[in-house]
């Protein structure tokens, strides 16, 4: 009956993974692939109309342009300060255009410092040229390939078009550039409360020949930019490009394949990083080739790029002009502004900035849950507990029948060991005995691997939200911790700050010393929760399942501490399930005996006498 029921549920499962694949994931990705086709159509559509304008791979604009100037300064301030600007300032962002290019490399984040002291400087986020870490962003127009039209690059000096030298929410700004040639050029900025600019560009035709243009955009990064490279969290060159879906790859893999290359596509580009990130986005639909690139010109610098050339040319007749719009995205990854510029504008999944992981269905949800409760709660690290305690009430009928199977387990433990002793020899007689065991008992061995099995990827999700959450960064706890997305700032090796060293300088062995109270905390509850069983009675095996605490303790020490917390404070939740569980089902649990036990010296084994 027992084993009937198990496979019932297994059906039952499997079909409702299956129509959640097709419901969640599947679907939505034929719908996409259906969209991308159609679109696909019209480029080929579009390109058979035309066939005389040939759009470039990559701008020349672009690909000569990597580094920009040969000027280097000595700060940020002294680079800003040595070209004409216009100011930006919204609620949100403050920086300046330089009017050399047209280009926007000078933007921090008001509501964001560097440290949790408030008065500490505000996030930069782009940089000009000329200093280390440059980053910046650049819009454009191209000739077709072979043409030799005279279009503004990114040493050509624009001038404010009107009276408005200040772009604001409520100000958008128009800069001037003209060619000398017959063409003059406009670029518009304008830019919501938060992190969206839109960017008008025109084009007046006073020649007497219509011509041909291509816009393009770019991100550009100069020195290749410190990131955690953890495998829960993407940090590097990013986007969503059509049927190509998300693409994110390491600064590593731009520099081995120097360019990656994605043709006949659509969406944005861009560059990610834990909490922050650029994009520059095309119209929804718009045909467009993209790329990522690396190059090392002058050997002492490295220069990534994630860019696009949009494929359908924009013409202008004699005496006409014409306009083309696209935006860029420059700020903090905060989630209902990217779903509200993914829902207002239609931006093909710009929700998929903030890397949700593989699982994203499950990894999402549980953060609406977490904004939730943080909004009733007022507590971003309470509102991390109460949500673990959510999720182990959820799945507390998975525990009770998991944690009931290793009752049963423990209860028949005296006579598995009984039939190992006496069929030590006999392995293929031990294991039909045992099998004749657990029949006779009801017990199925495999019965209480499941459901846990079921539960390792919701909290593997959970962990997934505490650790990429931009609302845990500076969120104060209580004590000493006053930034769960920093490591506890107090180390056993300085006595808490009573031996003036750094011990983390030390080589090969530092960064293992910092070690703060709540990782020690994590670390006791994982040991005591291994010491809520017996240790098993191979050696090998318990000298492993003494030493783990003791490894992830040193692993630990270093990781945001909320993420630490909710370690501990989910370890001493399972001790205290498994143990009242273990308890009612007749189980004998001698948690303190077994602490004890750790403390006592084993007699040595006295070797028989010849």
């Amino acid at each position: 009956m027992t084993e009937n029921r198990n496979i019932i549920l297994a059906i039952v499962l499997s079909v409702a993974v299956l129509f959640g694949w097709q419901f969640f994931i599947s679907g939505p990705q034929m719908q996409r692939a259906q969209e991308q086709a159609r679109i696909a159509a019209a480029q080929q559509a579009a390109t058979a109309a035309a066939p005389a304008v040939v759009a470039p791979t990559e701008p020349a604009a672009v690909a000569a342009a990597a580094a920009t100037s040969n000027k280097t300064y000595p700060d940020r301030g002294t680079a800003i300060a040595a070209t004409q600007r216009v100011v930006i300032d919204t609620p949100d962002l403050h920086g300046s255009i330089n009017l050399t290019g047209a280009r926007l490399d000078d933007l921090e984040l008001k509501r964001y410092t560097e440290t949790v002291d408030p008065k500490s400087p505000i996030i930069t986020l782009l940089t000009p040229a000329g200093v280390p870490n440059a980053y910046f962003i650049e819009e454009g127009w191209a000739p077709a390939n072979g043409a030799t039209i005279a279009v503004p690059g990114n040493a050509s000096v624009w001038t404010v078009d009107g009276a408005n030298t200040t772009l604001s929410a409520a100000s958008p700004v128009t800069l001037k550039f003209d060619n000398g040639a017959g063409l003059i050029f406009r670029r518009t900025f304008a830019v919501d409360e938060h992190y969206l600019f839109t960017v008008t560009q025109s084009i007046q035709n006073t020649s007497a020949a219509a011509v041909s243009l291509f816009p393009y955009a770019r991100a550009v990064r100069h020195d290749t930019p410190k990131v955690q490279n953890f495998f829960v969290q993407h940090e590097g060159p990013t986007g969503v490009l059509g049927s190509n879906n998300l693409v994110a790859k390491k600064y590593t893999d731009v520099q081995k394949d120097q360019q990656i290359t994605l043709d006949n596509t659509s969406g944005w580009v861009g560059f990610s990083d834990k909490y922050w990130a650029t994009a520059v986005l095309a119209k929804p639909g718009a045909p467009l080739n993209a790329r990522f690139s690396w190059s090392n010109p002058s050997g002492a610098m490295d220069i990534y790029q994630s860019s696009w050339v949009e494929t359908a040319a924009v013409t202008v007749a004699p005496g006409a002009t014409a306009t083309h719009e696209s935006y860029v995205f420059a700020g903090a990854k905060e989630e209902s502004v990217l779903q509200a510029y993914k829902d207002t504008y239609g931006f093909d999944r710009l929700d998929l900035m903030i890397d949700w992981g593989w699982l994203h269905f499950l990894t999402w949800p549980m953060f609406k849950v977490l904004t939730f409760l943080n909004g009733i709660i007022g507590n971003f690290g309470v509102a991390v507990l109460c949500l673990t305690v959510i999720v182990k009430a959820i799945f507390f009928p998975l525990a009770n029948r998991s944690y009931a199977s290793m009752a049963a387990m423990r209860r028949v433990q005296p006579e598995l060991k009984a039939l190992q002793e006496r069929f030590k020899d006999d392995r293929p007689g031990q294991q039909k005995e045992m099998m004749e065991l657990y029949k006779r008992e009801k017990i199925n061995p495999l019965s209480g691997c499941w459901p846990l099995l079921i539960q390792i990827p919701v909290f593997f999700s959970l962990y997934t939200v505490i650790f990429i959450s931009l609302a845990m960064r500076h969120a104060p706890f209580f004590g000493w911790i006053q930034d769960l997305a920093a490591p506890d700032p107090t180390n056993i090796f300085t006595l808490f700050g009573l031996i003036p060293w750094d011990p983390t300088l030390l080589p090969f062995v530092g960064g293992f010393l910092h070690l703060g109270i709540w990782p020690v905390i994590m670390g006791f509850t994982m040991w005591v929760q291994m010491k809520l069983n017996p240790p098993p009675p191979d050696p090998t095996q318990a000298m492993i399942f003494s030493v783990m605490p003791i490894i992830f303790t040193f692993m630990l020490g270093t990781f945001p501490a909320g993420l630490v917390i909710y370690w501990a404070w989910n370890n001493t939740l399972s001790v205290t399930q498994q143990y009242f569980i273990m308890k009612r089902h007749g189980a004998e649990v001698n948690l303190f005996g077994n602490i004890l036990d750790s403390f006592r010296r084993k007699p040595k084994a006295v070797e028989p006498k010849a």
